[in-house]
């Protein structure tokens, strides 16, 4: 975390107010590209509405946050997990994946669906 409090943006400000100083990375990365962006750009990327974001970085945030640590983590910071259908792919897709409705005309899609809710080890599904 090489970012000084001096230089630190309004984002990063809340983020250190309501974490603390040693901030988790993904709430780190979260704050600094908000920064340097915006919360629409940042939310665009990470596949959550900016006002999650804003609650995420001030740690009032009521849904999942493990769900919103994968989508960054892979957004922002090109984390990458092992789909049992896709292979490899980053960490958000695959939150993507695990928030989508069940399709019955894409065997792909109905793949994906399953493989999300019988123990993929990447999934999130009932964790809160």
């Amino acid at each position: 975390m090489s970012a000084s409090k001096k230089t630190d943006g309004m984002a990063m400000a809340h983020a250190r107010k309501a974490w603390g100083e040693t901030l988790p990375d993904y709430i780190f990365a979260l704050a600094r590209v908000v920064d340097v962006t915006s919360y629409q750009k940042c939310a665009r990327a990470v596949g959550y509405s900016g006002a999650a974001l804003s609650l995420v970085l001030k740690r009032k945030y009521t849904g999942d946050y493990s769900a919103i640590e994968q989508a960054v983590t892979g957004a922002l910071m090109k984390h990458e997990v092992t789909c049992p259908v896709d292979g490899v792919i980053r960490a958000d897709r695959c939150s993507v994946n695990q928030r989508s409705k069940m399709s019955t005309t894409n065997p792909r899609a109905i793949r994906l669906w399953r493989a999300c809710r019988s123990g993929c080890p990447n999934s999130r599904i009932g964790d809160k």
